[in-house]
Protein backbone atom coordinates (compact mmCIF):
# COMPACT_ATOMS: atom_id res chain seq x y z
CA UNK A 1 0.00 0.00 0.00
CA UNK A 2 1.38 3.39 -1.02
CA UNK A 3 1.95 5.76 1.87
CA UNK A 4 0.12 9.09 1.59
CA UNK A 5 2.15 12.12 0.64
CA UNK A 6 2.52 14.95 3.09
CA UNK A 7 1.84 18.64 2.63
CA UNK A 8 2.24 21.59 4.96
CA UNK A 9 -0.42 24.26 4.82
CA UNK A 10 -0.16 27.70 6.41
CA UNK A 11 -3.49 29.49 6.67
CA UNK A 12 -5.16 32.28 8.61
CA UNK A 13 -7.36 31.12 11.49
CA UNK A 14 -8.26 34.09 13.67
CA UNK A 15 -11.17 34.70 16.05
CA UNK A 16 -12.80 37.13 13.60
CA UNK A 17 -11.65 35.56 10.34
CA UNK A 18 -11.02 32.08 8.99
CA UNK A 19 -9.61 32.25 5.48
CA UNK A 20 -11.99 30.45 3.07
CA UNK A 21 -9.17 29.77 0.62
CA UNK A 22 -7.29 28.04 3.40
CA UNK A 23 -10.24 25.73 3.95
CA UNK A 24 -10.47 25.09 0.22
CA UNK A 25 -6.74 24.31 0.04
CA UNK A 26 -6.94 21.84 2.92
CA UNK A 27 -9.96 20.13 1.37
CA UNK A 28 -8.28 19.88 -2.04
CA UNK A 29 -5.11 18.41 -0.55
CA UNK A 30 -7.06 15.81 1.39
CA UNK A 31 -9.09 14.85 -1.68
CA UNK A 32 -5.82 14.35 -3.53
CA UNK A 33 -4.72 11.86 -0.89
CA UNK A 34 -2.35 14.08 1.11
CA UNK A 35 -1.87 14.11 4.84
CA UNK A 36 -1.97 17.78 5.76
CA UNK A 37 0.16 19.42 8.42
CA UNK A 38 -2.35 22.20 9.06
CA UNK A 39 -0.55 25.19 10.57
CA UNK A 40 -2.60 28.14 11.76
CA UNK A 41 -1.61 31.78 11.58
CA UNK A 42 -3.66 33.10 14.48
CA UNK A 43 -2.73 36.79 14.59
CA UNK A 44 -2.15 39.55 12.06
CA UNK A 45 1.45 39.91 13.24
CA UNK A 46 2.09 36.20 12.82
CA UNK A 47 0.62 36.35 9.32
CA UNK A 48 2.70 39.37 8.35
CA UNK A 49 5.86 37.73 9.70
CA UNK A 50 5.15 34.57 7.70
CA UNK A 51 4.62 36.54 4.48
CA UNK A 52 7.82 38.50 5.03
CA UNK A 53 9.81 35.33 5.76
CA UNK A 54 8.69 33.56 2.59
CA UNK A 55 8.41 36.69 0.42
CA UNK A 56 4.76 36.12 -0.41
CA UNK A 57 1.87 38.56 -0.54
CA UNK A 58 -1.00 36.29 0.41
CA UNK A 59 -2.00 33.27 2.43
CA UNK A 60 -2.75 30.39 2.42
CA UNK A 61 0.53 28.88 1.26
CA UNK A 62 1.07 25.18 0.61
CA UNK A 63 4.40 23.33 0.71
CA UNK A 64 4.82 19.84 -0.77
CA UNK A 65 8.07 17.96 -0.22
CA UNK A 66 9.57 21.17 1.10
CA UNK A 67 8.76 23.08 -2.08
CA UNK A 68 6.36 26.00 -1.94
CA UNK A 69 3.45 25.48 -4.30
CA UNK A 70 1.64 28.72 -3.49
CA UNK A 71 -1.94 29.78 -2.85
CA UNK A 72 -5.22 28.07 -3.68
CA UNK A 73 -5.13 28.88 -7.41
CA UNK A 74 -1.53 27.69 -7.59
CA UNK A 75 -2.53 24.48 -5.84
CA UNK A 76 -5.35 23.85 -8.33
CA UNK A 77 -2.90 24.48 -11.15
CA UNK A 78 -0.41 22.05 -9.56
CA UNK A 79 -3.05 19.29 -9.59
CA UNK A 80 -4.15 20.13 -13.13
CA UNK A 81 -7.55 21.45 -12.04
CA UNK A 82 -9.31 23.99 -14.27
CA UNK A 83 -9.20 27.65 -13.30
CA UNK A 84 -11.70 30.25 -14.44
CA UNK A 85 -10.17 32.93 -16.60
CA UNK A 86 -10.97 36.50 -15.52
CA UNK A 87 -13.63 37.95 -17.79
CA UNK A 88 -14.21 34.67 -19.65
CA UNK A 89 -17.69 34.31 -21.12
CA UNK A 90 -19.91 31.57 -19.73
CA UNK A 91 -23.43 30.26 -20.25
CA UNK A 92 -23.46 28.75 -16.76
CA UNK A 93 -25.68 31.47 -15.16
CA UNK A 94 -28.35 31.04 -17.84
CA UNK A 95 -28.19 27.24 -17.65
CA UNK A 96 -28.58 27.43 -13.87
CA UNK A 97 -31.61 29.73 -14.13
CA UNK A 98 -33.42 27.69 -16.77
CA UNK A 99 -32.63 24.37 -15.07
CA UNK A 100 -33.99 25.62 -11.75
CA UNK A 101 -37.12 27.22 -13.20
CA UNK A 102 -37.81 24.06 -15.23
CA UNK A 103 -37.62 21.96 -12.06
CA UNK A 104 -39.86 24.46 -10.23
CA UNK A 105 -42.41 24.26 -13.03
CA UNK A 106 -42.37 20.45 -13.06
CA UNK A 107 -42.70 20.32 -9.27
CA UNK A 108 -45.64 22.74 -9.30
CA UNK A 109 -47.33 20.75 -12.04
CA UNK A 110 -46.98 17.58 -9.97
CA UNK A 111 -48.41 19.35 -6.92
CA UNK A 112 -51.40 20.83 -8.73
CA UNK A 113 -52.15 18.31 -11.48
CA UNK A 114 -50.43 15.15 -10.31
CA UNK A 115 -48.25 14.97 -13.43
CA UNK A 116 -44.94 16.59 -14.26
CA UNK A 117 -45.40 16.93 -18.01
CA UNK A 118 -48.31 19.22 -18.73
CA UNK A 119 -49.28 22.44 -20.47
CA UNK A 120 -49.18 24.09 -17.04
CA UNK A 121 -45.55 23.05 -16.60
CA UNK A 122 -44.58 24.66 -19.93
CA UNK A 123 -46.44 27.87 -19.05
CA UNK A 124 -44.97 28.04 -15.56
CA UNK A 125 -41.45 27.39 -16.88
CA UNK A 126 -41.60 30.58 -18.94
CA UNK A 127 -43.34 32.56 -16.20
CA UNK A 128 -40.92 31.42 -13.48
CA UNK A 129 -37.98 32.16 -15.78
CA UNK A 130 -39.23 35.70 -16.32
CA UNK A 131 -39.56 36.23 -12.56
CA UNK A 132 -36.09 34.91 -11.76
CA UNK A 133 -34.44 36.80 -14.61
CA UNK A 134 -36.14 40.00 -13.44
CA UNK A 135 -34.90 39.35 -9.91
CA UNK A 136 -31.30 39.01 -11.15
CA UNK A 137 -31.57 42.27 -13.07
CA UNK A 138 -33.03 44.10 -10.08
CA UNK A 139 -30.10 43.11 -7.84
CA UNK A 140 -28.11 45.95 -9.43
CA UNK A 141 -30.39 48.01 -11.62
CA UNK A 142 -27.68 50.50 -12.54
CA UNK A 143 -25.28 47.85 -13.85
CA UNK A 144 -28.09 46.19 -15.76
CA UNK A 145 -29.15 49.43 -17.42
CA UNK A 146 -25.60 50.18 -18.55
CA UNK A 147 -25.18 46.76 -20.17
CA UNK A 148 -28.72 46.87 -21.60
CA UNK A 149 -28.06 50.22 -23.29
CA UNK A 150 -25.31 48.58 -25.35
CA UNK A 151 -27.85 46.87 -27.60
CA UNK A 152 -31.53 47.51 -26.81
CA UNK A 153 -33.04 49.73 -29.51
CA UNK A 154 -35.79 51.30 -27.40
CA UNK A 155 -33.53 51.94 -24.41
CA UNK A 156 -31.10 53.78 -26.65
CA UNK A 157 -33.86 56.15 -27.72
CA UNK A 158 -35.52 56.40 -24.30
CA UNK A 159 -33.03 55.67 -21.49
CA UNK A 160 -35.66 55.26 -18.71
CA UNK A 161 -36.77 52.05 -20.46
CA UNK A 162 -33.53 50.44 -19.30
CA UNK A 163 -34.81 50.91 -15.73
CA UNK A 164 -38.42 50.00 -16.49
CA UNK A 165 -37.65 46.74 -18.28
CA UNK A 166 -36.87 44.49 -15.23
CA UNK A 167 -40.02 45.68 -13.45
CA UNK A 168 -42.14 45.05 -16.54
CA UNK A 169 -40.64 41.59 -17.01
CA UNK A 170 -41.17 40.71 -13.35
CA UNK A 171 -44.74 42.03 -13.31
CA UNK A 172 -45.65 40.06 -16.43
CA UNK A 173 -44.08 36.91 -14.97
CA UNK A 174 -45.89 37.19 -11.64
CA UNK A 175 -49.25 37.80 -13.33
CA UNK A 176 -48.66 34.78 -15.59
CA UNK A 177 -47.86 32.58 -12.59
CA UNK A 178 -51.09 33.73 -10.91
CA UNK A 179 -53.07 33.37 -14.13
CA UNK A 180 -54.69 36.77 -13.69
CA UNK A 181 -54.89 40.01 -15.68
CA UNK A 182 -53.90 38.35 -18.93
CA UNK A 183 -55.09 41.50 -20.69
CA UNK A 184 -52.02 43.19 -19.13
CA UNK A 185 -49.39 40.45 -18.79
CA UNK A 186 -49.63 39.09 -22.34
CA UNK A 187 -49.33 42.41 -24.21
CA UNK A 188 -46.56 43.47 -21.80
CA UNK A 189 -44.56 40.31 -22.50
CA UNK A 190 -45.26 40.64 -26.22
CA UNK A 191 -43.94 44.20 -26.34
CA UNK A 192 -40.77 43.74 -24.28
CA UNK A 193 -40.05 40.35 -25.85
CA UNK A 194 -40.57 41.70 -29.36
CA UNK A 195 -38.33 44.72 -28.83
CA UNK A 196 -35.72 42.52 -27.19
CA UNK A 197 -35.73 39.95 -30.00
CA UNK A 198 -35.32 42.61 -32.70
CA UNK A 199 -32.57 44.34 -30.69
CA UNK A 200 -30.58 41.14 -30.13
CA UNK A 201 -30.99 39.98 -33.73
CA UNK A 202 -29.76 43.32 -35.06
CA UNK A 203 -26.80 43.57 -32.67
CA UNK A 204 -25.59 40.00 -33.11
CA UNK A 205 -26.63 38.80 -36.55
CA UNK A 206 -26.71 42.02 -38.57
CA UNK A 207 -24.16 44.31 -36.91
CA UNK A 208 -21.98 41.33 -35.85
CA UNK A 209 -21.18 42.92 -32.51
CA UNK A 210 -19.65 40.88 -29.67
CA UNK A 211 -21.46 41.98 -26.52
CA UNK A 212 -22.41 40.63 -23.13
CA UNK A 213 -26.04 39.89 -22.41
CA UNK A 214 -27.84 41.70 -19.60
CA UNK A 215 -30.41 38.90 -19.32
CA UNK A 216 -29.06 37.61 -15.99
CA UNK A 217 -27.97 40.98 -14.64
CA UNK A 218 -25.31 43.55 -15.33
CA UNK A 219 -22.43 41.63 -13.76
CA UNK A 220 -22.64 38.51 -15.92
CA UNK A 221 -20.29 37.30 -18.63
CA UNK A 222 -22.99 35.64 -20.72
CA UNK A 223 -22.42 36.41 -24.41
CA UNK A 224 -25.24 38.12 -26.28
CA UNK A 225 -26.56 35.76 -28.90
CA UNK A 226 -28.76 32.70 -29.34
CA UNK A 227 -29.62 32.33 -25.64
CA UNK A 228 -30.65 35.98 -25.36
CA UNK A 229 -32.76 35.70 -28.49
CA UNK A 230 -34.38 32.53 -27.17
CA UNK A 231 -35.34 34.28 -23.93
CA UNK A 232 -37.20 36.96 -25.86
CA UNK A 233 -38.82 34.47 -28.23
CA UNK A 234 -40.07 32.50 -25.22
CA UNK A 235 -41.79 35.62 -23.91
CA UNK A 236 -43.34 36.27 -27.31
CA UNK A 237 -44.55 32.67 -27.59
CA UNK A 238 -46.06 32.77 -24.11
CA UNK A 239 -47.82 36.06 -24.84
CA UNK A 240 -49.27 34.80 -28.12
CA UNK A 241 -50.40 31.56 -26.47
CA UNK A 242 -52.16 33.41 -23.65
CA UNK A 243 -53.83 35.88 -26.00
CA UNK A 244 -55.01 32.99 -28.19
CA UNK A 245 -56.59 31.29 -25.19
CA UNK A 246 -58.64 34.41 -24.47
CA UNK A 247 -60.57 33.93 -27.69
Amino acid sequence: MTSPRHATLYRMVMPAHVCPYGLKSRDLLRRQGFEVDDRWLTTRQETDDFKALHTVETTPQTFIDGVRIGGYDDLRRYFGKPLPEPGAVSYRPVIAVFAMTALMALATSVLVQGAALSVMAAELFIAFSMCVLALLKLQDLEKFSIMFLNYDLLARRWVPYSYVYPFAEGLAGVLMVAGVMTWLSAPLALVIGGIGAVSVFKAVYIDRRELKCACVGGSSNVPLGFVSLTENLMMIAMAVWMLARLH
